[in-house]
């Protein structure tokens, strides 16, 4: 586990806008202490500091006016906690080039589980050394710490001298350190230090039965989760994807064209994985760092499993067509990721000699290409609903969606030959004036829709179409449909809501028209 911390990320932010990324590496310039203040208890108090304010003594939650009394050349800035917050998982973003699991720890840490990722890097202490070389030189202040548990991690980092630790000195490199340094709450640690254990050495001795009576089992918890005796997962801020494959540059790339041929190469390191599990891709996603540590992540989706690297290239084609303002290619990108996100059950067919089977390849690249242009959105399909209410009864849902439930007991809505339905239905039945209704159950001898009378010469029905048995009938009532033709020859599809002696009067609507 990979500790990590950052104890000026605020005011390091402020000094990366206004001195440029690399501040670090060229020394600070002479510049007043910068500071972040903030309304803390109906005052403005210090929030965070640089190193500077922290040499002149300066201290987080002090007065904001008794700063400027000692030092009136301070630099005070209000504090941004939502521009703290995306800094830090930008950092997270760019983190993702060394494991995919990495999780943020409170306002200024990350976590970063490393098992099996360090030999890529040549090793812990290369790894540690190359990811804190990178944020120092992108001008950020970060502490590392490297050990097999992560309360271990955070202890050493924060209140350590980081590094990486063994699993024989863990014991040696935790004994020293302070009782906060095992992530307890304040009271506890006051509680502490006023029985005199201070350190967590004090603690290890002492029989834990009267610790944990006396200040509860989370204090043993934690002592034992620092010790690796008791594992702790950390949680990743992204899902781990199924399936992974990366390039690295030597030389950054900028263009859109020299993006899409990699993509197009890392497709086709990864078309083995899928055959070996014997699935498709249905989502993927193309990773791009760029050289001064901005991330960007293109997601594409296919109809059906996708396994050719060629198609999927294609859709990162047209996902790059769609996102070209929003791409700022920058100096390059140094690292190119494709991940699998989700993935089904690939059905491989083969074609006879007629060719059969093309048309359905070219629909479904038809609806990838449009999807992964214009927003899964543009396309739809009406899908069938188990409901008899005409308006509830069909639901629109993209065609990639819709493609995919295919064979898994979803029916796409067709058109049926001899149904007893309207062609057309509105969307929203209109109201309607009835005359001469035949009393209880008939229909109208003639009725009023858009200002034109219709006078009815044939009529079918009624058929009863009842809600849900979970809706309330006075919510919903019951609904009494009528194919009427009228004497011009159009014919209606109307239905009368709720029946003569009720407690309101019916009203009727029309629904649709027949051909």
């Amino acid at each position: 586990m990979l500790a990590l911390v950052f104890p000026h990320l605020p005011t390091d932010r402020i000094a990366r806008r206004f001195w440029g990324l690399s501040w670090r590496s060229k020394g600070r310039p002479d510049h007043p202490p910068i500071l972040c203040a903030g309304r803390r208890d109906n005052a403005m108090r210090l929030t965070a500091l640089d190193e500077v304010s922290e040499r002149l003594g300066l201290k987080r939650g002090q007065g904001l006016a008794e700063a400027r009394a000692m030092f009136p050349r301070i630099d005070v800035a209000d504090e941004d906690e939502t521009a703290d917050r995306a800094l830090l998982e930008a950092i997270a973003d760019w983190c993702d080039r060394y494991t995919p699991l990495v999780a943020l720890d409170g306002r200024d840490g990350l976590f970063l589980d490393i098992t099996g990722c360090a030999h890529l890097f040549g090793g812990e202490e290369a790894l540690l050394k190359d990811i804190l070389s990178r944020l120092f030189q992108m001008g950020f202040d970060v502490k590392g710490a490297i050990s097999s548990s992560s309360g271990l991690s955070w202890a050493a980092c924060r209140f350590g001298r980081g590094g990486v630790i063994a699993d024989d000195v863990m014991k040696e490199v935790l004994e020293p350190l302070p009782v906060n340094a095992l992530r307890i709450d304040e009271g506890t640690v006051r509680a502490l230090c006023k029985l005199g254990l201070k350190r967590v050495g004090d603690l290890m001795p002492m029989p834990r039965a009267p610790l944990a009576r006396r200040f509860g089992t989370q204090l043993l918890l934690r002592l034992d989760q620092a010790l690796g005796a008791n594992e702790e997962a950390i949680s990743p801020r992204r899902p781990v994807a199924s399936l992974s494959a990366e390039r690295r540059l030597a030389e950054p790339v900028q263009a859109e064209e020299h993006i899409l041929q990699l993509a197009g190469q890392i497709a086709i390191s990864l078309k083995p994985g899928l055959e070996t599990r014997g699935v498709g891709g249905r989502l993927f996603e193309l990773v791009l760092f760029r050289v001064d540590g901005r991330v960007f992540r293109i997601a594409a989706g296919a109809s059906q499993p996708l396994r050719d690297p060629k198609r999927i290239s294609s859709l990162f084609s047209e996902r790059l067509t769609a996102v070209h303002d929003d791409l700022e290619a920058g100096f390059g990108f140094e690292l190119l990721r494709l991940n699998v996100l989700q993935h089904d059950t690939f059905k491989t067919t083969q074609d006879d000699f007629t060719g059969e089977g093309r048309d359905e390849i070219s629909l479904t690249d038809f609806i990838d290409r449009a999807s992964a242009r214009l927003g899964a959105e543009c396309l739809q399909v009406a899908e069938l609903r188990q409901s008899h209410v005409p308006e509830r009864g069909r639901i629109f849902v993209p065609a990639m969606a819709a493609r995919s439930m295919q064979g898994k007991g979803e029916k796409v809505l067709t058109f049926a030959p001899g149904a007893d339905r309207p062609l057309r239905l509105f969307r929203h039945p209109e109201l309607i004036d009835a005359f001469a209704a035949t009393v209880p159950d008939g229909p109208p001898q003639r009725f009023r829709w858009r200002r034109i009378v219709h006078r009815v010469v044939r009529a079918e029905g009624p058929e009863r179409i009842s809600p849900e048995w979970w809706v309330d009938p006075e919510d919903a009532p019951e609904r009494d449909y009528f194919r009427l033709e009228s004497e011009t020859g159009r014919r209606f599809w109307i239905f009368r809501e709720g029946h003569y002696g009720g407690k309101t009067a019916p009203n009727w609507r029309v629904h649709g028209i027949f051909a």
